[in-house]
């Protein structure tokens, strides 16, 4: 009997089962611990219900490598593609056996549980072989990718204080070779707590370490996994820093563990001997879902490079034999523009979709050209899973996300806290999940963690995407209803653009607004200024230079204009929302008080602007 006749067993339809998975959370978690077999017992489910503070499984002590890895085997496990250099793959016993290896290595290093291990690696094997040896020691896992200047890997890093690093010194993005070697040497000396670096070679890359990977793999260790309480860290993942430095979100092994099991199964019908393809780098927590296919014993294909190298169909050339392929409404509202063609894939069963909303014209030209369900899916990295998405139960509705996920009470409320049908809301979360944060790290009493989610609706969390829920309770993702900016399924933070930018000699002020496209595209990134001695083409290259080395590509704006001044509000806050919506054409008296900013007649350069 399948995951789905398990769980839709003695109800009428998805929804019937959904209504269940959140009224008795407890049966519903349960059922996922008890049918997965999940190694390790517990005294019960919830300790707590509260939100924030609700407690999982107490008594439970599990580790999340120890289901990665326990059956091993020859089965496949990972095919790696990359534009530095050959593919290769793994069984799950060659996979388990570097992971014994890469743990025993550690160890000598002196890491042991809570241990901090920060890695400056892209999506290739050894990442993963890392991740894993972490996670079955105990230690906390932290990655950024080396697309990210040395400026964000240490907003992020320092905050953890990780005793090892390990470091790529470059890699090839499509035809381009990118030497890191010099960011690398800027984040070991902006990170006082490592003690030493770990070098991975890469191609024809190597760093300036205190030990090689081969030399941290040398010695055979056996495989054995380390069992912590259930929200015990896993994994640090890092907001977009859109208020000030990236927030540290810290998940548990137990939360990952059951909530990965049941995306995977029950959402994305992951199934042993399927064949997983996401394109993602290693600091986004698709990278993370990914990784999670291996739960259900199925191969992860990891891709590093240009993904639109040489051309649009390289990923669908890549897709050959997946049974999963996910991908961004960006790259499939190109390839429709283009008129690119996937190709005959047999073995594809779903497309998953995340990132930004995907246009009803994109969700047609994907199910024509495929023949496949497209699960459009919309979470976050706060809860390293999605809110709402596709399921085998019901069939998709274009332009919709199809329904709330198993075990997720979410809805949309007003700004009174009543839920609302047909109308723009927040997202809410009504009931807690074990994928929320344990905490974010150095959070004293929580509160950042509260002021985050909770600020708005007491015990209710509130995500911060503005949604609309259909009468089929189908969902409808407009955007962000703070300032993080989304290109091309990416979130940008707006603090890491003006850390960069006012500290220019020539600027002084600055603000970033990030303008989507209506066919689901990359849009437009526009940054104004304010230049001390007027702004030319020379300080524009100076802006465009510093935002690539220090940040990454993706911060790069599409047009950088001159104002007067920017417009806050009276206690100082830049005034981004209103300004995007001036952008879009609303009449600036429609969105701005001139009582609520300190200069309102900055506000007019703006509607100058086309």
């Amino acid at each position: 009997m399948s995951e789905l006749d398990v769980f839709g067993h003695g109800f009428d339809s998805y929804e019937d089962l959904w209504r269940w998975s959140v009224t008795d959370l407890e049966g519903f978690w349960a059922k996922v611990w008890d049918h997965f077999e999940v190694r390790g017992s517990y005294d019960r489910v919830l300790g707590s219900a509260e939100m924030p503070g609700a407690e999982w499984f107490p008594g439970a002590e599990l580790n999340y490598a120890e289901h990665v890895l326990g059956g091993a085997g020859d089965d496949l496990a990972v095919v790696a593609h990359s534009q530095t250099r050959a593919g290769q793959s793994l069984t799950f016993g060659e996979l388990a056996d570097r992971v014994a290896r890469a743990r025993a290595g550690l160890r000598r290093l002196g890491v042991g549980r809570g241990d901090r291990v920060a890695a400056y690696l892209p999506n290739i094997p050894e990442t993963l072989v890392a991740f894993l040896a972490c996670a079955s020691l105990g230690a906390v896992w932290a990655a950024c990718a080396p697309e990210f200047g040395a400026r964000s890997v240490v907003d992020r890093f320092a905050q953890i204080e990780p005793a090892v690093l390990l470091a790529v010194g470059g890699y090839t993005y499509g035809a381009k070779e990118i030497d890191k070697s010099l960011d690398v040497a800027a984040i070991r000396a902006g990170l006082p707590s490592v003690r030493q670096v770990v070098g991975v070679p890469y191609g024809q890359y190597t760093v300036d370490a205190d030990v090689s990977w081969p030399e941290l793999l040398a010695e055979p260790g056996p495989p054995e996994f380390d069992r912590v309480p259930f929200a015990h860290p896993l994994h640090v993942l890092f907001s977009s820093g859109t208020t000030g430095l990236p927030k540290a979100i810290v998940h548990g092994h137990g939360g990952i563990l059951l909530e990965h099991l049941k995306a995977h199964a029950l959402h994305l019908d992951t199934r042993p001997g399927d064949r997983l393809l996401w394109h993602t780098t290693t600091a986004w927590m698709m990278w993370n879902v990914l990784v999670s296919g291996l739960l259900r014993r199925a191969a992860v294909v990891l891709t590093d490079g240009n993904p639109l190298y040489p051309d649009l169909g390289a990923q669908w050339r890549l897709a050959e034999g997946a049974t999963l392929v996910g991908t961004s409404p960006g790259y499939l509202m190109a390839c429709r523009a283009a008129g690119v063609e996937p190709g005959d894939l047999p073995e594809l069963r779903t497309l998953g979709v995340t990132g930004s909303p995907l246009p009803a014209e994109g969700f047609d030209w994907a199910t024509e050209r495929l023949g496949v369900p497209v699960n459009s899916m919309s979470g976050g990295t706060d809860v390293c899973s999605a809110f709402v998405a596709g399921n085998p139960w019901v069939p998709p509705r274009r332009g919709e996300l199809t329904a709330p996920c198993l075990g997720v009470d979410v809805t949309a409320f007003d700004a009174s806290g009543r839920e609302v049908v047909g109308e723009v809301g927040e997202l809410v979360v009504r009931r807690p999940m074990p994928s929320m944060p344990v905490g974010f790290w150095n959070d004293p009493g929580h509160r950042r963690y509260r002021a985050a989610y909770f600020d708005t609706y007491p015990g209710v969390w509130r995500h911060g995407d503005w949604v609309t829920m259909t009468p089929e309770r189908g969902f409808v993702i407009s955007g962000r209803s703070d300032a993080t900016l989304n290109r091309g399924g990416v979130r940008l933070g707006t603090a890491e653009f003006y850390a960069v930018v006012e500290e220019l000699p020539g600027v002084d002020d600055s603000l970033v607004v990030h303008l989507e496209d209506g066919d689901g595209g990359p849009g437009r990134l526009l940054l104004f200024v304010v230049a001390s001695a007027g702004l030319d083409d020379a300080l524009r290259q100076r802006i465009r230079q510093a935002l690539r080395d220090q940040l990454s590509p993706r911060h790069v704006p599409d047009r950088i204009e001159a104002v007067p001044a920017i417009p806050r509000t009276l206690t100082g806050k830049k005034l981004e929302t209103p300004i995007k919506q001036i952008l879009r054409g609303r009449p600036p008296a429609e969105v701005i008080s001139p009582d609520a900013v300190s200069d309102y007649a900055a506000v007019s350069a703006f509607a100058r602007v086309h």
